[in-house]
């Protein structure tokens, strides 16, 4: 396993070591103690979630709050989206700064984010089947979000807004000019 910093402190790029022969490949997509060790995150994984979506769909920018906050481990089996992480903890160096990177079944990368840190994706591909890790059990009342369309976060989609499959729900998330972070760098 390789892991890759970003310009967000604690967001990190993993790259599986994969062995791949005439039947095909195999890789260790997570091994706790390895992850630990690579990446001096003390994490404990306690949710496995998974979404399928088409193309076009955008998923976030999500989080949960204090005293729920949650870091995750996030892939795509098949598929490929472009993956989001925006920073959200308050004294951060990064503070609304976003990192991208693409993640598809082909690539096998796999993004960490830890808390206070956004997510969302945008599919680029016909289907995308997209799992991810969490350190924490979800509670709806502690979910929250940022507008992914907000121009002073500088997101640039990869296909016109008007293509975009969003729910009503993200639709009205806020915009980080007015959001008041819960979280503390």
């Amino acid at each position: 396993m390789k892991v890759i910093d970003t310009v967000i402190p604690g967001v990190k790029i993993i790259e599986p070591h994969i062995i791949r022969d005439q039947r095909g490949y195999f890789c260790e997509t997570f091994v706790e103690k390895e992850f630990q060790r690579l990446t001096g995150c003390d994490v404990r994984f306690v949710q496995d979630n998974e979404s399928y979506s088409q193309y076009g769909v955008i998923r976030g920018l999500h989080f949960q709050a204090p005293p729920m906050c949650q870091a995750k481990l996030v892939r795509v089996l098949s598929g490929e989206v472009i993956d989001y992480a925006v920073d959200l903890r308050k004294g951060s160096p990064t503070y609304g700064q976003h990192v991208s990177v693409t993640l598809s079944g082909d690539n096998h990368l796999q993004l960490f984010l830890p808390h206070g840190v956004a997510h969302g994706f945008a599919v680029v591909s016909e289907k995308a089947l997209f799992t991810y890790k969490c350190d924490n059990y979800y509670s709806p009342a502690h979910e929250g979000g940022i507008n992914i369309f907000d121009p002073a976060l500088g997101i640039t989609l990869p296909f016109a807004d008007s293509e975009a499959i969003t729910s009503p729900k993200d639709k009205l998330l806020p915009m980080i000019e007015v959001f008041d972070s819960p979280f503390k760098f």
